[in-house]
């Protein structure tokens, strides 16, 4: 696993990502259990409908979470990869945005609280929105959705509401 998520940074940084950004989030499942997610992201060197409204851009995001939650399965770890859109408003010094990304996350096991997936292997569905201050913080909210899409059952599925903060470095 270790190996594939350093395959996955190189080949971003390769492909003429902008600087990264360290995430922190610190969130509660749907179920009230605690999460907490240290993340990372690459901004993507394009935008696309550029007007005075706002403009249209993203990042990749390699994230780790810790799921605290449940009698069946507390301390639960997952790994998880994402292209995520956002739309930043505006053009002064404190723009809001929107995001939203679907990406594949891998669990340590096959439940997160009292939730059994059915597999390690989830997709990650993604909202949030926010402030980005400056180029280089961002702080807002955020609902990850994940499951594994029916592919095999049980598909119980676990939402992550957090709140997050990051930085470019």
């Amino acid at each position: 696993m270790k190996k594939i998520i350093a395959a996955a940074l190189l080949t971003l940084c390769a492909a003429g990502a902008h600087a990264a950004e360290l995430t922190g989030a610190i969130g509660a499942t749907s179920q009230g259990g605690l999460t907490a997610r240290v993340g990372m992201g690459f901004g993507w060197d394009k935008s696309w409908f550029e007007t005075s409204t706002g403009r249209l851009t993203g990042y990749w995001d390699a994230g780790y979470t810790y799921w605290e939650a449940g009698d069946a399965a507390g301390g639960t770890h997952s790994l998880s990869f994402a292209p995520v859109f956002v739309y930043e408003f505006g053009s002064g010094n404190v723009k809001p945005f929107i995001e939203a990304g679907i990406g594949l996350a891998v669990f340590s096991g096959t439940s997160a609280g009292d939730q059994n997936f059915g597999s390690a292997f989830n997709f990650e569905d993604r909202i949030g929105a926010g402030l980005k201050i400056g180029e280089t913080q961002k702080v807002g909210i955020r609902a990850i959705h994940y499951s594994n899409a029916s592919i095999k059952q049980p598909n119980d599925g676990i939402e992550s509401y957090s709140l997050f903060y990051s930085h470019q470095i």
